[in-house]
């Protein structure tokens, strides 16, 4: 199932992101850093929400308090909410 994520407080513009029960099948992120959104996307895809839950929340990006890794764990969190 695919679902759209607007990120807060960071440089990405929204978070489109697949997943099949809790696994990660896909994670687009626009906008943003490129060499460390396409990382973060490619590193996560295969693996459960709730580990990469745990990876990335937190995370910050210099003094903004959060990042583009940890609103993606945001994101994953409003999406284990609904599934």
């Amino acid at each position: 199932m695919e679902y759209r994520f607007k990120p807060q407080g960071v440089c990405s513009s929204e978070m489109i992101i697949n997943v099949d029960g809790d696994i990660i099948k896909s994670v687009k992120i626009v906008r943003g850093c490129p060499g460390n959104t396409v990382g973060v996307s490619k590193l996560v895809e295969g693996k459960k929400i709730d580990e990469v839950i745990n990876l990335l929340k937190g995370i910050p990006c210099g003094v903004r308090g959060t990042s583009c890794p940890d609103q993606l764990a945001k994101a994953l969190e409003e999406i284990k909410a609904k599934i």
